[in-house]
């Protein structure tokens, strides 16, 4: 088993623990298929991310997670800082983190997490695209901030990355058991 606090070492506590917090309820609610849960906090998890990368362009991390102002601005001006080829992972932390950040935080803002509307719900959809992108940039800060062997840094990237099906496939008017094409011995 990997110790978080070594995998993500290079993050202060004070941030380390509110990302982990935030992906683990991203991570319970989708789940439990609870959608607008998952995606709420999917708003929450880029704010604690924005304030660990603004950190780590900048040099100097914040006690703790904070909001920007204007989400969509604080990332466009993370991509207008110099790249630096001595900063593991510089061009993650300036450009691609952060325009993930703002199609997350989009998701959160302007769908149908936090308001009505629109005829066919989009709620599963976006905590799939919510929980994707989540466990998508929560590897990438494992690439980049690591403090394990890189075989111990592989296999948590690996983990976060690996494909989650269900196991019974809801066609509506019929279900499947996925499982049965592997193993057919298996009955649902």
């Amino acid at each position: 088993m990997i110790d978080v606090s070594k995998l993500l070492s290079a993050i202060p506590a004070g941030l380390r623990t509110p990302l982990l917090e935030c992906f683990q309820e991203i991570a319970a609610n989708y789940a439990e298929r609870r959608w607008e849960p998952s995606e709420l906090n999917g708003g929450k998890f880029c704010e604690v991310v924005y304030t660990i990368v603004e950190g780590a362009v900048s040099g100097q991390y914040k006690t703790q997670p904070s909001k920007p102002a204007n989400m969509l601005t604080a990332c466009q001006q993370l991509e207008k800082e110099p790249s630096n080829s001595s900063r593991v992972g510089d061009r993650s932390l300036r450009i691609l983190i952060p325009r993930t950040l703002t199609a997350l935080y989009e998701i959160r803002n302007n769908r149908g997490v936090g308001h009505v509307g629109g005829d066919v719900n989009p709620n599963f959809l976006d905590a799939t695209a919510v929980y994707t992108s989540a466990s998508w940039v929560l590897a990438e800060l494992v690439r980049i901030f690591h403090g394990v062997s890189i075989q111990e840094a592989q296999d948590a990237v690996d983990a976060l990355i690996e494909r989650k099906l269900p196991l019974i496939w809801d066609l509506g008017t019929s279900r499947e058991c996925l499982i049965q094409k592997c193993r057919p011995k298996i009955r649902c």
